[in-house]
Order: C-alpha cells, then structure tokens, then sequence
C-alpha cells in the first residue's frame, strides 16, 4: 500500500487547487518543526510537503490517481490500468516547499508584532546595515538556511536569480554564550499590483543559537528588490564576533590574559579570572613558575558548543609578565647570586 496523500492532508479525492492549497497552508504551519516540538511533528511536515508537491502539479497528480504512489514513483508498470514511465521522487527537503509556498522560510511571520521601535536597520539599496539586539528576548522567532530547491519546467523559460546579498551580523561574546535575539529592518524595492515600483520595510528576526560560530550564515530567500523578470536575491546574514575586554573566542574556547609582575611569575600568586557564567575563578601559581608560554587550561568554562549546547569549551589561561624597565646594580648583582647559573 502506498501513502495516501489525499488523506495526509485531511482532503477528498477531487478536492480543488484551493482546497489543496488551504490544507497545505494549515498543516505546514501546524507541523513547523520550528514551532511543533512533538517527536513526529518533523515527520509529518515531511509528508504534508510531500503530499502537496504532487496533488498540486496536474500531472503529478493525475499519475497519482491512476497508479498510485507505487506507479508514481515508477515501482509498478500500472497493473491493469497499463503502464507508466512518470518518475517522481520527492527532494526531501520540506523547508524549501514550505519556503516557496509561503514566500519566507520564516513559520513565526505572520504572527510577529512589528509595532516595537528598533534602533537598527538593513537599507539593502543603501547597501548599509548595522545590527543590534533586545537583550533577553528570545524564542520570537527564528531563520533557516539557505535551502536549494529548484522546480525545472522545460515549458517554461526560468527567471534569473541576482547574487545573494551578503551582510555582516556583529554578536558579542555574551550573546554566543546564551543566545539572542536579532531584528532588522530591511528596505527594499517591491512592485504593486498597479505595476509600479516602491519602497517597502520589512522586519525580520533572526534568533541566533549559544555556540554558534563567526561565519555561521543564515538566509532569508528572495527578500531582495522586486525587479521584473527576475527572481528577488537572497538576503544571508553573515554571523561575526564583537571583540571582547577580556576573552579571544577560539573555536568554542576562550583565551583570558593574566598580567603578572616577574615577581608574582617567579615566586607565585593568587588571583581570580572572570568567566561568561559570572563565576570567578580561584587560580594559585604558588607551586610553579610561570613562564611566558605557559598556558593553563580550565575545562567547562568556554562558549557552548553549536551543535550540543549543553556541553561547554574550555577557558586558557595565558599569561603577560611584566618585566622591570630597569635594575639597579645591587639589584643585578642580588640577582645573579640568587638566579641559578645556565
């Protein structure tokens, strides 16, 4: 038995392009994986795609009903309803249907309240853009990635997609260490249903995960100037990291630089090193020299990692020792009699 499309999507056999379309429209939305987090939701999502992929292509649809998914996918000669050739697959990706279905990759769009005053903005004409953030406002929403998913009709001239518009998304480390929030304006060229062009805002949200790293990329599609005849450009986000007054991000590690005297080098110290947790560390020397390559390593205290978030780098501790700008001849000959010889 092969799967029942019609009944996947909670339709008769019949059913018109609207009511298809309508049905489609529901479930997708109901079965986000961005939004449902029940076990099967992901699954469902995939099968609602798959199944409004082909009862919305007449042809498609039209070897459906006859042959069934066995005949569609071209694993039956049809039985007594004669043979087929038609060979359907379904691409696997039910983020770019639902993407190209709704025009945005976004499953919090249309219930977002764009009302908020912001303090940043992408003016993608003006190719200018400075990002900012709200703090502790997460879960508003969230954007996917690029998803390369292309319909070919041989019928049909293609329309040419403009490069995608790249910009830079400036997070600091606090914010990679919990996650965040971000919104931006962007203004664009759109044209009415009176033909002509005009400016239009938009907003959009990108929610940026603990962990993640500088160069992380994250793609709003075809958010671009509406230019006739062609496909908008994709608008990607490029995420890079604010430099910090105390730590260097190194992958999921952090670098801290403790200043020491040559004194406290020589004879030992204790003092505290601050982490992202809002910890302080307790770091002794007392029983070692420090050396200007010596690095100590402090398991757990990094950036979380992208992909298991609930597991932490580790934060290294390297050290600066100042040396004294000059000695005085006591000074150099009590040195040298303590100072073992090479």
């Amino acid at each position: 038995m092969g799967k029942d499309y019609y009944k996947i999507l909670g339709i008769q056999k019949g059913s018109s392009d609207e009511d298809i379309k309508k049905a489609y429209r529901k479930l997708a939305l109901k079965y986000h994986p961005d939004k449902n987090k029940a076990k099967d939701a992901e699954e469902k999502f995939k099968e609602v795609a798959e199944a409004y992929e082909v009862l919305s292509d007449k042809k498609k649809r039209d070897v459906y009903d006859r042959y069934g998914e066995e005949g569609l996918k071209g694993r039956s000669n049809g039985g007594s309803n004669g043979p087929t050739t038609f060979t359907y697959e379904f691409h696997g990706d039910p983020r770019a249907t639902f993407a190209q279905f709704f025009g945005n990759s976004n499953p919090f769009a249309s219930f977002f309240d764009m009302g908020d005053p912001f303090e940043s903005s992408l003016f993608a004409n003006d190719d200018f853009f400075q990002p900012f953030g709200l703090g502790s406002r997460h879960g508003l929403g969230s954007a996917f990635r690029s998803h390369s998913f292309n319909v070919h009709s041989p019928l049909k001239k293609e329309k040419a997609q403009d490069p995608p518009i790249e910009h830079d998304l400036y997070v600091t480390l606090d914010e990679i260490y919990s996650g965040c929030t971000k919104k931006m304006k962007i203004s664009r060229r759109v044209t009415g249903t009176d033909g002509k062009s005009k400016k239009e805002d938009k907003y959009v949200s990108i929610n940026v995960k603990p962990g993640w790293k500088s160069g992380t990329k994250v793609t709003f599609q075809k958010e671009g100037d509406q230019v006739p005849g062609k496909i908008p450009s994709d608008i990607v986000f490029i995420i890079r990291d604010k430099p910090h007054p105390l730590y260097r991000r190194e992958g999921s590690d952090l670098r801290f630089t403790a200043r020491l005297t040559l004194k406290q080098a020589l004879c030992g110290v204790v003092f505290e090193v601050p982490t992202m947790g809002g910890e302080k560390l307790r770091i002794s020397t007392m029983q070692e020299i420090i050396k200007p390559t010596t690095v100590k390593r402090v398991t757990g205290y990094g950036l979380p990692f992208p992909k298991e978030p609930s597991r932490k780098g580790d934060l290294l501790i390297a050290f600066d020792i100042k040396f004294p700008e000059k000695l005085t001849p006591t000074q150099k000959e009590l040195l040298a009699d303590l100072l073992p010889s090479p």
